[in-house]
């Protein structure tokens, strides 16, 4: 098995070489991550300069650029064969409800996904992130179960794991997205230079986080499974547009 890693938090995140560790003993692991921290950079790829592949000491590629870009160039002319899987993460901090608009993490996947490979985003949710390895393990089981039935076409998971034990966990429930509140306003100071800078505020708290969702399985101490789709179109709303075009 040819099992592709990447994620948004950089090669030298803890959450990848956990992954990478864990799911050694499935099969040939190749690692192709950005250079540095690129939480939140949604599905955007550099068109704008050329990219480089660079060679860590651990064996890990990293690129000067996105997740989406680290994903393509791999699947698209890096590698001389196409991965089997794509696994990105294991993110540190939660990728739940509107999260996933812009996750790296969930891009990197979703990239994976787009290029006709069944992908996983995995994300550790809690704030010490003292369980990479509850997380690593939970990854490595998807992985083992996709390879022995698989779905027969490309699927799309997200993944988030408690940050716990895993002998503590609650289980694992397929889950839909949760909704949260509107994001809390940005944060304002000053620079060395007297200049107003902000930095984006915390997302908001959940707001629809029934029975069912992701929010919902995590407060349970339950890990979250969602199958994702791309497909924008809200097709409810064609009639009403139409209409409307024409009026």
């Amino acid at each position: 098995m040819r099992i592709l890693l990447s994620n948004d938090d950089g090669y030298f995140a803890p959450g990848l070489a956990a992954l990478a560790e864990a799911l050694a003993p499935l099969g040939e692991i190749t690692v192709v991550a950005p250079e540095r921290d690129r939480s939140g950079a949604s599905n955007s790829l550099t068109l704008d300069r050329p990219l480089m592949i660079s060679k860590a000491h651990n064996g890990f590629h990293f690129v000067n650029g996105t997740p989406t870009d680290c994903v393509h160039m791999a699947v698209t002319g890096f590698l001389d064969f196409e991965p089997d899987v794509v696994v990105s993460g294991i993110n540190s901090g939660s990728n739940m409800g509107d999260d996933t608009l812009y996750s790296g993490t969930v891009a990197a996947a979703t990239e994976g996904y787009l290029l006709g490979i069944p992908s996983i985003a995995m994300s550790l949710v809690g704030k010490e992130f003292a369980h990479y390895a509850t997380a690593a393990r939970v990854a490595h089981d998807l992985v083992k179960r996709l390879h022995a039935s698989p779905f027969g076409a490309p699927v799309l998971l997200n993944v988030n794991v408690p940050d716990m034990a895993f002998e503590s966990l609650a289980g694992i429930e397929v889950t839909r997205l949760g909704r949260r509140h509107k994001a809390q306003p940005v944060v304002a100071g000053k620079n060395p230079r007297g200049e107003t800078v902000y930095w984006v505020g915390p997302a908001g708290a959940a707001r629809e986080a029934g029975p069912g969702t992701d929010f919902h399985a995590l407060e349970r101490g339950a890990v979250s499974v969602t199958p994702l789709q791309v497909d924008l179109t809200h097709a409810r709303q064609i009639p009403l547009v139409s209409k409307w075009i024409v009026a």
